[in-house]
């Protein structure tokens, strides 16, 4: 530990960019710690077609090295380093690195969300040889064959799209009779040929020896079991938020998301909030953008009160 600093940023980001790049405006010295790459999760986006100010799309790598260009050009110091624990001791907080430890005045708490697991069968066995919650990271493996994405939320229609342009065929495993996605991307889906949706219907077992060859699905209306010949799994099927290190400093709602006001304060001092980490009624690029310069904006006032 070699210097305390204003303002820690924990996590790259869209929150955390955009907060660090206030911060740094705001004149604080600031610490961005990030566990991989600058941009989150945004990087394994195939498209982004509705942040503005890209009319035409932009692809989530492009958005993300974007945003952090800009956040670099605030020279805010960043590390790259995995957090395993947060202590907050003395007014200060401690974050206790693989390499390091750190300290800081306040703290940007946004570490975003990880996939939910369904919990079938075969899932963990073939994760990384058939199964697989990113289709922008494992697509070309499946290049004109055929693949199953469950779920019918938005994640899973832009994957599901995404995925057409490179395989023969394309199962939706949905449990309900209609999707959640947004209009947009439905109409987009309709017009995909190589997809086919199967509706009221739940996945069993993902079934294969060294690798995916199919999925077993129930009908919940008919309860009629089917098999599903397929090389590829790919899971959308909600999200699970990170709040392991922080959870014994902050209140937490029904499903685990981190509870905040307006000012994205939680109920410890100087401790901010940003970005899909937490409880909010829309997740999306710009909701995590707008949140994340709240929060610099509060961390800024907070320090400024205890100056005085």
């Amino acid at each position: 530990m070699e210097k305390i600093f204003d303002l820690i940023v924990l996590g790259g980001g869209p929150a955390g960019l955009t907060a660090c790049l206030y911060a740094r405006r705001f004149g604080l010295e600031v610490l961005l710690i990030e566990k991989l790459t600058l941009g989150g999760t945004i990087n394994l986006t195939d498209r982004v077609d509705n942040y503005p100010g890209f009319p035409e799309g932009i692809s989530g790598k492009e958005l993300g090295s974007l945003l952090a260009d800009h956040c670099q050009s605030y020279e805010a110091e960043t590390v790259y380093d995995e957090v395993k624990r947060v202590a907050f001791e003395n007014n200060s907080y401690f974050l206790e690195g693989e390499f390091n430890i750190y300290q800081a005045k306040s703290l940007i708490y946004c570490t975003g969300t990880k996939p939910k697991t369904t919990g079938i069968a075969g899932e963990d066995k073939f994760y990384g040889r058939g199964v697989s919650f990113c289709a922008a990271c494992d697509a070309y493996m499946f290049k004109d064959k055929e693949v199953a994405v469950i779920g019918g939320g938005d994640s899973a229609v832009v994957e599901a799209i995404y995925l057409a342009s490179l395989s023969n065929k394309v199962y939706i495993i949905h449990r309900r009779n209609q999707l959640r996605a947004v209009k947009s991307l439905q109409d987009k889906l309709v017009k995909m040929e190589n997809i086919s949706i199967v509706w009221n219907s739940i996945p069993l077992k993902i079934i294969g020896e060294k690798e995916v060859a199919g999925l077993e699905i129930k009908n919940v209306k008919t309860e009629e079991i089917a098999f599903i010949p397929i090389k590829g799994v790919f899971i959308y099927v909600g999200e699970t938020p990170q709040t392991e290190l922080i959870k014994n400093l902050v209140n937490l709602d029904e499903n685990g998301y981190i509870l905040t006001d307006e000012f994205m304060q939680t109920s410890t001092p100087g401790l901010f909030i940003a970005g899909d980490v937490r409880k909010k009624p829309f997740r999306q690029i710009v909701t995590a953008v707008s949140d994340g310069a709240i929060a610099a904006f509060s961390a800024y006032h907070y320090l400024e009160e205890i100056k005085k």
